[in-house]
Order: C-alpha cells, then sequence, then structure tokens
C-alpha cells in the first residue's frame, strides 16, 4: 500500500531528527499500551494514574473516569472544568448495551432573544468594534449553566461503586498540596490569561481569575507547583453532599450572588431546575464496524454522514495520506458539516430530521456533488428531511468489561474569564455557539442547550466493544474521528499508529453560529504529509496552510477480545498518557 505520509528520514530539524523504531511504523511515537485488568488514557499522566488507582480499589470504570475528570479540572483549566459540559458513552458489560448521557447545560432563563441582540450590539459599541452578528466569546453572555457535576451524579448513580468522596479524594489532595504544570498546559495557560488580559472590555470581571489562576501575579511554568485551595473546597463539598451541593446548595447560591453582582443572567433558579438526560447513542455500520455517536445538540452525527459517504470509496486502495483520500474525506466533511450548520441545535427546540441525515440513502445524494478531481465551489446544505422516518477527552476500562467514552470541556479555551467567588473554578463560554439569526435552528433562546461540539464515540464489532475513543478540539473533533477511524479501518493502523499519523483540518464551512461558508475553506495540513500531495490538492483546487498546532487531542482504549486485553493509546501532540495494568 502507498503511504502519503513523511517518515523521519524526509524531515530533518536543525540537522537532526526523531530516532528510529524497531517495530512498528517509523513516524510512530510509540507502541499501544497494554493491560489486563483496566485501561486509562487522558491528557494528564496523573489523571491517568489516578483512574488506575481507582480501578486497583474496586471501583468501576465510570467511577475512574469522574476521578480523571475531577483531576482534569484542576490540572488542565485550559480545556475543562466543573464549570463547563460533559457527555459521556457508556458500554455496560452485564446489560450488553451501550448508554449515552447529554450533560450538556442551557442558556439562562433571564435573556431573550431581543435582549441578547441588543447586548451583544452594546458590548461591541462599547468596546468600539464594529458589530459582529455573533455573541462574544468572553464574559457572561457567553455563560450557560455547567453540566459536568450533573453527569457525574448521574452516572455515578447508575454505573458507580465506590462512594463518591472516595472518588473525588485525589483531586481534593492535588487541589491543595499543588501539582507540576505540564509544558503543553503551561503554554495554554500563557495564552488563555494572555487573550483575557487584552479583552478585559468585554469582562465584567477579572480579579477573581487572576487570584485563581495566578501564583504571585504570574502564569505557573512548565514544571512550576500549582495549588487551587477554593477549588479543593468546592471539591469537598461536592464529595460531601454530591450534586445538590452544586446546584442548590451553598455553591448555587454563591453562583447566583456572584452573577447579581457583576450584572450577568445566570441564577440559582438556572442550577436548581437543570438536569442532563439519558440519551441512546446512534450508529451507522462502517466497512463492518457499528461505530456510535450522540445525537445533536453535539456534533456526532456529522462523523456518521461522513462515514456513510465515504463508504462508497475505496480508501485503502487510494492509500494513507494520498490525494485522492484526502479528497474524499475533504469533501464528505464539507458536505457533513453544511448539514451540521443548518440542522444541528437542542432537539428540544429544534426539529432535527436525525434518521434522514445518517441514511444510506441521503448519503448517496450527497456523495454526487463530490468531484475527486476538482473541489466543488457550490456546496450547501440538502435536504434530510426527504430520507426521515422515526430518530478534555478521556476512556477508561475495568476488569469487568465496563467501557467509558467521556468528553468534557469549557469551549474555547479556559472559558468565559468569569469565576464566581472563592469557588476555584472558571464558567464555561459555551453560550458563544448560538446563532443570533431568529431564522437558524440554533438560535438563542433562554432555556435552550447551544450547538456543541465536544463528542464521545464508541465503535462495536459483531455486537461487542472494540473501541472507545475521541478526538476533541472544536470543529476538528467530527474530522479528527473519521480520519481515526479510517486509519484503523482502512488503512490497518495500529490503536497508537491512527492517532500519531499526519492529520489535516479543514475550516471555513457554514456554522451553526450564522456565519456563511468562506468558498472552499482552508485545509491545514500537519508536516507529515508529502509535499507532493499538498501540491496536487492545491492543483484540485484547495487552499492548503501549513498547521497552526489545532489538530484536536486523542485518546483511546481498544479491547482484543481473542486475548482479552485492553489496548491504550493517548494523543502524542498533548501531554498525557495511556496506562494499563
Amino acid at each position: 500500500m502507498v503511504m502519503g505520509f513523511v517518515t523521519t528520514a524526509d524531515a530533518e530539524i536543525s540537522g537532526i531528527s526523531g530516532g528510529e523504531r524497531y517495530t512498528g511504523v517509523p513516524w510512530a511515537s510509540r507502541s499501544p499500551v497494554l493491560g489486563q485488568n483496566g485501561m486509562a488514557v487522558s491528557e494528564q499522566p496523573l489523571a491517568s494514574l489516578t483512574a488506575i488507582e481507582i480501578l486497583k480499589r474496586g471501583g468501576s470504570a465510570v467511577d475512574a473516569a469522574i476521578a480523571a475528570n475531577a483531576v482534569l479540572g484542576l490540572m488542565e483549566p485550559v480545556a475543562n472544568g466543573i464549570g463547563g459540559d460533559c457527555f459521556a458513552i457508556v458500554w455496560d458489560p452485564e446489560t450488553r448495551k451501550l448508554f449515552g448521557y447529554n450533560g450538556t447545560g442551557p442558556a439562562p432563563m433571564g435573556r431573550t432573544l431581543a435582549r441578547m441582540q441588543a447586548d451583544v450590539s452594546h458590548l461591541y459599541a462599547r468596546m468600539g468594534l464594529p458589530y459582529k452578528d455573533h455573541i462574544p466569546p468572553l464574559g457572561s453572555l457567553s455563560v450557560t449553566v455547567p453540566g459536568a457535576v450533573d453527569s457525574w451524579s448521574a452516572l455515578h448513580q447508575r454505573f458507580g461503586k465506590l462512594p463518591l468522596a472516595e472518588i473525588l479524594a485525589p483531586a481534593i489532595g492535588y487541589a491543595e498540596n499543588g501539582f507540576a504544570v505540564t509544558e503543553l498546559v503551561a503554554a495554554y495557560w500563557k495564552g488563555n490569561m494572555a487573550v483575557f488580559q487584552k479583552n478585559l472590555a468585554m469582562l465584567e470581571e477579572f480579579d477573581n481569575a487572576r487570584r485563581t489562576y495566578l501564583i504571585d501575579g504570574h502564569v505557573p511554568g512548565h514544571g512550576e507547583i500549582f495549588k487551587n485551595p477554593d477549588l479543593a473546597r468546592t471539591l469537598k463539598q461536592i464529595a460531601e453532599h454530591g450534586r445538590d451541593a452544586f446546584y442548590k446548595g451553598k455553591i448555587a447560591h454563591t453562583i447566583d450572588a456572584y452573577f447579581k453582582r457583576i450584572g450577568g443572567d445566570l441564577r440559582y433558579e438556572d442550577l436548581a431546575n437543570f438536569h442532563g438526560e439519558w440519551i441512546e447513542p446512534q450508529s451507522v455500520n462502517y466497512r463492518g464496524y457499528d461505530v456510535f455517536e450522540l445525537p445533536p445538540n453535539g456534533q456526532g452525527f456529522a462523523v456518521l454522514e461522513m462515514l456513510q459517504i465515504l463508504k462508497a470509496y475505496d480508501l485503502k486502495k487510494m492509500g494513507a495520506g494520498s490525494a485522492d483520500a484526502i479528497t474524499a474525506m475533504l469533501e464528505a466533511k464539507r458536505l457533513a458539516y453544511e448539514d451540521l450548520a443548518k440542522h444541528y441545535a437542542d432537539p428540544r427546540f429544534a426539529k432535527i430530521p436525525m434518521k434522514g441525515l445518517i441514511s444510506d440513502e441521503y448519503a448517496n445524494q450527497r456523495r454526487k456533488l463530490i468531484n475527486m478531481a476538482r473541489a466543488n465551489p457550490d456546496i450547501g446544505p440538502g435536504d434530510p428531511w426527504l430520507f426521515e422516518g422515526d430518530t478534555t477527552n478521556f476512556a477508561v476500562a475495568d476488569a469487568g468489561g465496563m467501557m467509558v467514552s467521556m468528553i468534557q470541556s469549557n469551549y474555547r479555551g479556559m472559558g468565559s474569564g468569569l469565576v464566581a467567588d472563592h469557588l476555584g473554578f472558571m464558567f464555561q463560554d459555551r453560550g458563544e455557539l448560538f446563532s443570533l439569526s431568529e431564522h437558524d435552528a440554533n438560535v438563542y433562546a433562554p432555556g435552550k442547550r447551544p450547538f456543541h461540539t465536544i463528542i464521545p464515540g464508541f465503535v462495536t464489532k459483531d455486537g461487542r466493544p472494540w473501541l472507545a475513543f475521541s478526538v476533541m478540539g472544536g470543529d476538528m473533533q467530527a474530522q479528527g474521528h473519521v480520519q481515526v477511524l479510517v486509519n484503523m479501518i482502512d488503512f490497518e493502523m495500529d490503536i497508537q499508529q491512527a492517532g500519531d499519523a499526519a492529520r489535516w483540518r479543514h475550516y471555513g464551512s457554514s456554522e451553526p453560529t450564522g456565519e456563511p461558508a468562506q468558498g472552499v475553506g482552508t485545509v491545514e495540513m500537519e508536516p507529515g504529509f508529502l509535499p507532493q500531495v499538498k501540491e496536487e490538492l492545491r492543483r484540485r483546487g484547495y487552499q492548503v496552510v501549513a498547521g497552526t498546532g489545532a489538530f484536536g487531542g486523542y485518546e483511546a482504549i481498544q479491547f482484543d477480545e481473542r486475548n482479552r486485553v485492553y489496548r491504550g493509546a493517548s494523543e502524542m501532540r498533548k501531554d498525557g498518557a495511556a496506562i494499563g495494568y
């Protein structure tokens, strides 16, 4: 098979390049991690270790996932935390079924669309900026109800074994005693604080964030010890009193008082009335593998639509990293994302043609718009109603066969910039993803959940678990899911190679926030693709540019049923680790 990737011999940096592996492909970062009794993969080695420790104490995979999430919220505040939302897919070995949970919070009830439009306009005018028909990424206008703690509670009640206090104890200990900040997180931390400082006019208040996330006035550096005693106290309340501490107790009252003080909308009633929901994962069959994603308000169905379109192409024959394989995937992405922009929203507020979007018939229709020789300049949304009928990522697996794919996020970077008094966490800015146009399915409304980017993924083979995985990173996620799955299923890469292989990222499609498509868009490509492949894609009409590093974060656990062994892989572009035992 022809491989369109650069090997270590092709790319030298300052006279030296990577060493060579004795086994496997030369560009892979390492071999998969193996474990017979349990596996944890995350973007922070201490979070993975925490999950393993919980498994060894008799905890379930869900217990371990919650423990890892709590640690990640502390150690990777640039991406997630209890001020954000959460999705999960759980394979339950007892019922041999997949369970999905949507822990995404709605917009506060206190602001109408008309008032939101007026306040957005006023904010940009006050900043001396031209009006943008877009909710700003910072400040209280972007804040929605955090759903992470609710997700922990629901998952724990159904699948937990250990007390919540024992599960949260490691995160509390690290928050009180400190931990060493990892390299990439330190870089993100510095960048986020610089963005907040540059855009202070968007923020009603920033002293609390400085107090929480700086050490003696400076951003924590790589290897520096960081503590968050406020978060430790908040987690202790949750450990003792459960979700009610966050949504109905002292924490909720503190949040209410804070937003009243700064002029924001989030209120005690918004928190007290919130509950996430159990939802059924949906699937398509891709070359004998059943790929499961969660339905909107997340973007998981874009993965399924892309795979449906790609089924008709012999990607294996085209070759990994080839111009033909990338063209097929790029065009499938562009088609699916136009449908995403038009149809994906909170299904409680908008009618969504869920069955039509992922049907074989609709994929056949959409596929007709693909020209392998030239990028189609006129891609728009289709009409899936014609085919309608009835419708920070990490993973853990335990010795009993339970596997969890879980993803949690504050959305853009650290979040809104707002930290309630002495609570130790930042509120998400997920509300930025609403549209302000009343004609859009994803238009803002009080009590409505915004479109979501975070998506957990799961794959079964012949009705048995095969892969719990995710690729985080905004609109990279759905296209990242497809690239990893194609690498494993079509190109027969192992679980680590599938994540290490060079990635592309397309942007410039229409957005669920209302922004129109930017022509054919732009394709960022990592250096690992052959120069002649990039040149051929340019000849076909794509704008190919160098990558900016925004290629997502991949974590995955694969179950080898024949040997009864878990295989783990962690993102080589991040700070994390896969640990098995």
